[in-house]
């Protein structure tokens, strides 16, 4: 699946991902290729990107996700690359 990161100041991550762990505001949850759809909100935490046995940490600071199509996009209020 294709993941983009934004912040309202710059594009953080574009990529392919197998699975997107998110802090969302009722709990963590993942999200693997071709899931259904789903809009969600986000809180602060750690959001985890999984792509061929490689991860990378982002802790971001709220913000919403969308995956529509096989394109997961997660808009962030504030990240830190970890």
């Amino acid at each position: 699946m294709t993941l983009e990161i934004l912040t309202p100041d710059k594009k953080v991550f574009e990529g392919e991902a197998t699975s997107v762990t998110l802090p969302g505001t009722l709990g963590s949850f993942e999200i693997l290729n071709h899931h259904a759809p789903i809009i969600s909100t986000l809180q602060d935490g750690k959001l985890v990107v999984r792509n061929s046995g490689k991860e990378e940490v982002f802790l971001i600071q709220g913000g919403v996700v969308e995956a529509l199509n096989n394109v997961v996009t997660v808009l962030a209020e504030g990240i830190t690359h970890r």
